[in-house]
């Protein structure tokens, strides 16, 4: 299992950034659904919403995975 810099395996640095960049997603996502509300555009804003969906999926999977592999770890060690 390789450990990267962080000093945690790459797999797990890898969860967290696609987990990070899902939630970042969300909270931009919720506004577009705003945008597209305002300019009566209901099909983009539901496009948007689904897209927000599948962010909100794609970060629990990694919370998911996440919890997995530090119950496999000692805590403070996932990855080493």
């Amino acid at each position: 299992m390789a450990t990267g810099e962080t000093g945690f395996s790459d797999v797990v640095h890898d969860l967290i950034s696609v987990q990070y960049h899902a939630l970042k997603g969300c909270r931009e996502y919720e506004q577009y659904v705003r945008d597209a509300n305002e300019e009566a555009q209901p099909e983009i804003a539901d496009f948007f919403r689904n897209v927000l969906r599948q962010d909100a999926e794609r970060a629990v999977a990694c919370h998911r995975y996440l919890s997995k592999l530090a119950g496999r770890s000692p805590a403070g060690s996932i990855g080493r």
